[in-house]
């Protein structure tokens, strides 16, 4: 008999260290959530094409970033004074880091109680605490931050008029600098006083307690809203 991995309702469970996955084994069902072949990495879609963009390998997440960053700066060229485009830019930095705290505290890490809800946060975030040393998972995939970063650019448009462009690239330029960070905080020794406290204080939301320690690159957040771990026992 073929059998294949399902998410079931009770398949995310928390417990002392980080969140798990637990994959049942059922016939007869469309598989959700399977290892591939070589066990390193969850299979999200049945569909081939769809699997293939949930994954991005951090050179294409570069050459993406590389010609779209440069876009927007052309785009918002002339729409706002040199001082004033600067002060947007680096507001746009703070604004992000505080988008990133929020979204991955009260989203990717919601404790939904409906199984289609369950379903979406696994997708969305809960997959990569279950492998979270899968380099091709440790990006979000073009395929969401393209559309997304759209919406808020419109957003920031509608806000503040034109100029609302320098503002959305500073908030661009906070996001890929947060993937490049969460990338190498899984993947790559970093080095120095900042590079460590970025990685010391990721590694140990996942591996001391998944509910503290939300922030990736704007780590005073944590301190702020009293969600940074002071102790290392689970």
């Amino acid at each position: 008999m073929n059998f294949v991995f399902i998410l079931t309702a009770s398949a995310l469970r928390r417990d002392a260290c980080c969140l798990t996955v637990r994959l049942d084994f059922c016939p007869h069902s469309a598989p959700m959530f399977a290892p591939d072949a070589n066990n390193e990495r969850l299979v999200l879609f049945e569909n081939n094409w769809l699997e293939k963009l949930t994954v991005v390998s951090a050179f294409w997440f570069v050459v993406t970033w590389s010609v779209l960053l440069p876009v927007v700066a052309i785009a918002g060229w002339g729409q706002a004074t040199p001082l004033a485009g600067f002060g947007l830019v680096v507001a746009g930095v703070i604004v992000w880091t505080l988008f990133e705290y929020v979204v991955h505290r009260y989203l990717f890490h919601w404790d939904a109680q409906w199984l289609w809800a369950k379903r979406f946060v696994f997708l969305l975030h809960g997959n990569h605490h279950a492998r979270a040393d899968d380099r091709l998972r440790n990006l979000m995939p073009p395929i969401l931050s393209i559309p997304i970063s759209l919406c808020i650019w419109a957003m920031f448009v509608a806000a503040i008029g034109p100029a609302g462009t320098w503002l959305f690239l500073g908030f661009l330029l906070g996001y890929v600098a947060y993937d490049l960070v969460h990338y190498a905080c899984h993947q790559w020794p970093m080095r120095g006083a900042l590079g460590e406290a970025l990685k010391r204080h990721h590694m140990r939301h996942h591996h001391v307690d998944d509910e503290m320690n939300y922030a990736i690159t704007g780590i005073f957040w944590d301190r702020l809203f009293s969600s940074r771990i002071t102790s290392l026992r689970r």
